[in-house]
Parts: C-alpha cells; structure tokens; sequence
C-alpha cells in the first residue's frame, strides 16, 4: 500500500509539471491530429486495414491536448471506466508502456476499442473542447497507438492477477462480453474456461468485424493476453448442446456468465425474401471474415453480385456493403428508410463507404424482391418515404410516400435490419427468466438472472449492443459475480 501511495504522489508530481508547461490556451490551439487512410482506390481491392495508425510523434502532440481537467467527464463516459488522462498524460510525456499499462487496468481489449468503439458517442462526447467550441481530444486513436505501440515492442506487461482461489468460473461464448468478464474474474483469481461454439476464439469480433476495419491478428493478440493470465478456451462446445448447465456444475463450476450473442437473423417478411441471392447480414460477413470465402485457397462459397444492395443503416450494414465492394460489387447500394442524420452507423463508417464508392439510397425501403426464371433475385422495388413525427426512440419516423416506388434491378441482397439471441442457451436452462424477445433477463446493476450462479451480458440480455457496452456489460458482471462468490466462501 505504502508503494502504491509513493508511486500515485509520483503520477500527481509529472502531471503538474506536465499542466504547468502549457498554458490552456496553448492545448486547445492545437489541431486534432488525422488518421491516416489507404486510399480508397487501393484499399477496395483488398482487405487491408483502411486506418493506418499514428506516429509517435501524432501521439504526443495529440496528447498534449488533454486539459487533464479535475473532474474528467471523458471517464464518466467510457462504459468500462478507463482512466482516460492518466494514460493520454503517460503518452504525452513519452511513456507509452505505461499509459498501455493504464489500459490494461481496466480494459481487455484496448486495441480493439481503440479501433471499433464509437468514441464519438462515449468518451469524445464528454470532452471539455466541446465547451470550448473544438474538435475532442482523440482518445479512441490514442487508446489505439498505445495498445499498439506495446504489441510491436514485444514486451506486454500483465495486468496485476491475484492468487489463485481455486473456484471455478465458466464462460459460454467469447465475444467482447465474454473477454471482458474473463480477464476481470482472472484477475481476482479465479480459475477460468471460456466454451465457444464456434472453431475460433472472438465471437463477433471475428465474424462479424471484416479485417479491414479489424484485423483478426489484432483479435488473437488479445485473447493471448487473456491466455497469460490464465484464462483457458475450449473451441467447438455448444453450452445447451455439446454440455448442459447442468454438466457445467457437476463440473465443478461454481458461477456461469452467459455472453453467447445474438447470431439469429430478422428478415422483413416482404415478398421475395426466400429468393437466391437474399441472405442476411450474419451469413454474408460470417463466410468471408470467419470462413474465408472469396480467398483462393479456401473453399466456402459465397455469392457474389455487381448490382448489390444492403438493406439497413448500422454498422452491421456499413461493414456488409464495403465488403461487397471489395467481392466485385461495380453499384453497391445502401438502402435505408430513414435519412442519412438518422442512420446508427458510426460517422467516420459512412465516411469510407462514400469514399469507396458506396451509393447511398435514404429515404428508400424495400417492399418487394423478384426473381429470374433460376429463383434468383434480379430486382428489388423501394418504397420512397419521408420523415413524419418523432417515435419513441425520438427519431423521426418514415413514412410512405403514397405512389412513389422505384424498380431497381439487383443480383444480390443483404439484409442488415437487426439480429435477435439464438434461443438456445436461454432455452436450455429451466428455470432461467427469458424475455418475449428471447433475451435473458438480467438485474441491471449486477446482471444477475434469475438463477443465482447464472449472470449474463452483451447482445444475449440487450439484444444488440457495442463492443465497448458489452465489455462494460462483462465488467459489471464479473464484479458482482466476486463479490457473490466471495460472501459465499466466507
């Protein structure tokens, strides 16, 4: 206690020093830094990563725009409460182990927050520049220089782990909820074992992400961490299937967290929906990011389309119809019912699909598909609408505009309106409480069920979520769930 004291007085001693070299008023005159970007011509006809990183020296000047203000609304924003100055102020003044390290504190995942979370909406949202009538301090590209610059070193420092207490922990799904939980039950000491349906580890960020936005080595990089200390996968185990919650306790398992997900598809239950060549968002990215469909030396098919249209306007839909893009798409369509200020998809998103070619039909819903003599799709007919009066989520309802209907020929349809939770695991446990949406139901301060050993997280009890919500979800959970445990060995 006494180090950790001295070395706290350290951390207040530089960072005064750090406030007293630039005035405010110096910070805020400061531009914020640009991502570097491949360019959209190139990066179509791949699948590398279109956000190239910082330099160290983008990081610091970057850096050095942080007031490092006494009562940070940027930490307030982060659902899984990163000391947000702390570790901008580590790499302002060069430390960039330690400011990985601050991360680490907290987050499993830095180096995938730092490049899917939407800041823009958390942490950003809260920054004082906004007062002040400036960009934000950028904190989701220096949580991703500094999970990044720690990789390239080679030298990963493990976050604190306390001895081991012999109790048992399983996980069923390995998505952000669930490596979110993992790491933080295994830094209380506890022994645990994540079971994934899946033959890779990564849940969503694996088959739902596509590389060029996250590479799947950024993924497996993490999931080692987690690996160092101490927390064991089990591929190819479907909880509710392969083992029941039952198995799980005679087993040995004294806690379960639940985080497997919502992979099931909606459809819009319009006319055509059962024609070839209208999948579902999940299956199309699912072949190309996790089963390699497309590449030559794999064998899982995939259809492919010039004239193709995603049907929805998050970043499931964002992510669907940049892949179809770099598939061979020459018009790729994004076809939304709302405008384009309404879409859910994060802004900097829209920004690459428009760079990349993307044509963007707002105000347009599908009513109809049709197809050829084969039972493919070759047409889709969009109803045009309008915005009419708020709804309950505040967002200005579409509304038919009576006659105007567009016929616009297709080969490919992708439907991007929303997933539900596979009923499996839910349905599997007697007992547990099920909403009518077959999500689980969860108290919201502790994400306990129903059952008293079973906690859940993630798009299993929100039905659709960020990865940075479901990690705060996997948080939440595993510190409940110690606390639970703890008062039971007692």
């Amino acid at each position: 206690m006494a180090n950790s004291n001295i070395a706290e007085s350290r951390n207040d001693q530089w960072r005064n020093e750090l406030r007293r070299s630039m005035t405010a008023k110096e910070r805020t005159g400061i531009p914020r830094v640009k991502m570097p970007e491949l360019k959209p011509e190139y990066r179509i006809t791949c699948n590398e990563e279109v956000n190239m990183g910082i330099t160290a020296e983008m990081a610091m000047e970057e850096a050095k725009r942080c007031l490092d203000c006494p009562n940070p609304q940027c930490v307030t924003g982060c659902p899984v409460g990163i000391n947000i100055p702390k570790f901008i102020k580590n790499i302002e003044r060069g430390n960039f182990a330690e400011a990985a390290a601050t991360l680490k504190e907290t987050s499993a995942l830095p180096a995938v927050c730092g490049r899917v979370c939407p800041q823009e909406k958390q942490c950003e949202s809260k920054c004082i520049h906004h007062k002040m009538k400036s960009e934000p301090v950028a904190i989701g590209y220096l949580e991703r220089f500094a999970a990044d610059y720690e990789r390239s070193s080679g030298n990963s420092a493990k976050p604190e782990v306390a001895p081991s207490n012999g109790i048992k922990v399983a996980v069923v799904g390995s998505g952000p909820a669930a490596l979110s939980f993992a790491g933080d039950m295994a830094k209380y000491g506890y022994d645990v074992t994540v079971y994934e349906a899946l033959h890779e580890i990564g849940g969503v960020l694996k088959y739902g992400i596509p590389e060029f936005r996250l590479p799947n080595s950024i993924v497996d990089h993490e999931i080692d961490g987690l690996r160092a200390i101490g927390v064991k996968f089990e591929k190819n185990i479907i909880i509710g299937k392969t083992l029941t919650y039952d198995d799980l306790h005679e087993m040995g398992f004294k806690g379960i967290f639940v985080a497997s997900g919502a992979g099931l598809p909606r459809f819009m239950n319009i006319p055509g929906e059962n024609l070839n060549g209208v999948m579902s968002s999940n299956e199309y990215l699912t072949r190309i990011n996790l089963m390699g469909a497309g590449k030559p030396d794999w064998d899982t098919p995939v259809l492919t389309g010039k004239n193709v249209a995603v049907i929805g306007g998050g970043n499931t839909a964002m992510d669907s119809v940049r892949t179809a893009r770099r598939m061979g798409a020459e018009r790729a369509m994004l076809v939304y019912r709302r405008s384009e200020e309404e879409m859910p998809a994060r802004i900097e998103e829209v920004k690459h699909a428009k760079e990349e070619g993307v044509e963007f039909m707002t105000l347009h819903n599908p009513i109809e598909y049709r197809g050829d003599e084969t039972g493919r799709v070759n047409m889709m007919r969009l109803q045009k609408m309008r915005l009419g009066e708020p709804d309950a989520s505040g967002r200005r309802s579409p509304v038919p505009i009576e006659g105007a209907i567009e016929e616009i020929p297709v080969d490919l349809v992708i439907v991007s309106v929303g997933v539900s939770p596979n009923p499996l695991v839910p349905k599997s446990i007697s007992g547990l409480e099920v909403s009518n949406r077959n999500t689980i139901v969860v108290d919201a301060e502790t994400m306990r069920s129903s059952i008293n050993d079973l906690y859940a997280g993630g798009d299993i009890v929100r039905g659709g979520a960020t990865v940075i919500l479901a990690m705060g979800d996997g948080r939440r959970a595993a510190e409940n769930m110690h606390k639970a445990l703890s008062n039971a060995a007692e």
